[in-house]
């Protein structure tokens, strides 16, 4: 199966160190969501990225194409709330991933 690079932009610039409660609440049903996706075998990674250009978030999915890809991410709450969320999604037509076995101590 293609993997796949989910981009989540947030809704403005200054994000999350303006978030709002209920954006707040959002992102909670974001994480149970991505998790939920994760716990099925359709997620590898999902998480924020630190970008000192401003922050975002990551999704690298392993679904048949992207539009399996775009199905996950427009059932994302944070998309479905219409707050100004927006998924960037990208192909990943090779990977190198490492086999079942912990990485070794840097």
């Amino acid at each position: 199966m293609p993997f796949h690079l989910c981009r989540l932009l947030p809704p403005r610039p200054t994000f999350p160190a303006d978030i709002t409660a209920e954006e707040a609440g959002l992102m909670q049903e974001h994480a149970v969501y991505w998790q939920r996706v994760a716990d099925r075998g359709n997620a590898l990674i999902v998480g924020p990225v630190l970008d000192p250009a401003g922050v975002w978030g990551v999704a690298i999915v392993e679904v048949s194409d992207a539009a399996a890809a775009s199905a996950l991410t427009e059932q994302d709450p944070v998309i479905l709330s219409g707050r100004g969320f927006r998924y960037e999604i990208h192909p990943i037509p090779q990977a190198i991933l490492r086999k079942n076995q912990q990485p070794d101590p840097l």
